[in-house]
């Protein structure tokens, strides 16, 4: 059955590649349209927060992912995605749910940018490594050759470039920065979810055979990202609002970089792409779950004074 799997290759036109590109280019020039320079001075103002933050997505996640996937076994390709998602910056909506869920949304800013701009550097390094510490995910990078220069300097256009332009609008025009931010970031994810939908729609077939296969996985491997930012806060004595926002940071993932990767360096291998593809997803549907409970908890609080 594996064999199979892995053998599957999702049906993607070039055309579509350069949509889930200019998509994502979208998505973190909305991002980018959020961020200040002071956004990364609170690296150097308040570092613990931070540093405990990005060792909850870039350190300890993928050493979860990786004993996971020790303990789960799944197919070679559906592991590799795995070890992919792991991998990945923070995504989009992590900001608006931090807010949703009243927790600490500068942090939350503040940790969105500073993981996209380690992406280009901890994504490949932590796939690489926990993709070879794993026999048959080593095996099947062995028959795919993937050039690290040219991971980096792909992560680095799609991410940085979009970043920077959207850090200078916001900057140079403020109040016009103020009128976009939000229909942009609203329209960003509305077309994100549809491009992932129609994905499914025109690989239907393959997404119903493997979707089984990487539900519980895909659902485990969330949940303990979510519970590994939260409990990394505790374990550092950060308050409520911190530990929610790095549940969130942690649990929700950059899903169309994951995408983007797996179709220009792994032809579209089926078994990374349902699992990234269903990531985006999963991750969107537990992630608003917990913030709309934060919500109204919080709103209880205020309610009692």
């Amino acid at each position: 059955m594996c064999e199979e799997i892995d053998g599957i290759q999702l049906n993607f036109s070039s055309d579509n590649m350069l949509l889930l590109n200019l998509l994502l280019a979208f998505l973190m020039f909305g991002i980018a349209l959020d961020l200040k320079v002071e956004h990364f001075k609170r690296l150097w103002q308040d570092p613990k927060k931070s540093l405990v933050g990005i060792a909850s997505q870039y350190l300890v996640l993928p050493l979860l992912t990786y004993l996971i996937v020790l303990i789960l076994k799944p197919c070679p390709s559906i592991a590799l995605g795995i070890f992919l998602l792991g991998a990945c910056p923070g995504g989009n909506m992590s900001n608006f749910l931090s807010s949703l869920a009243k927790g600490n949304v500068a942090l939350s800013v503040t940790l969105t940018a500073t993981s996209t701009l380690l992406a280009p550097i901890m994504t490949p390094l932590n796939f690489a490594f926990y993709g070879s510490m794993y026999g048959p995910t080593a095996d099947l990078m062995k028959e795919i050759s993937v050039d690290p220069i040219e991971l980096f300097v792909t992560i680095v256009v799609i991410l940085g470039i979009p970043l920077i332009i959207g850090m200078f609008v916001n900057n140079k025009f403020p109040d016009f920065t103020k009128k976009i931010m939000k229909p942009i970031q609203v329209i960003s994810v509305i077309i994100f979810m549809c491009f992932i939908v129609f994905a499914f729609l025109k690989n239907y077939t393959i997404f119903i055979d493997i979707i089984g296969m990487i539900f519980l996985l895909v659902l485990l491997h969330n949940g303990l990202a979510m519970l590994s930012g939260y409990g990394l806060g505790a374990l550092f004595k950060l308050d409520f609002q911190d530990k929610k926002c790095l549940a969130i940071e942690t649990g929700i993932h950059n899903a169309a970089l994951g995408l983007i990767i797996i179709f220009t360096f792994f032809n579209g291998m089926g078994g990374m792409a349902v699992v990234a593809g269903w990531w985006g997803i999963w991750d969107l549907v537990t992630g608003f779950i917990v913030a709309t409970i934060w919500a109204r908890m919080a709103a209880k609080q205020a309610a009692k004074g």
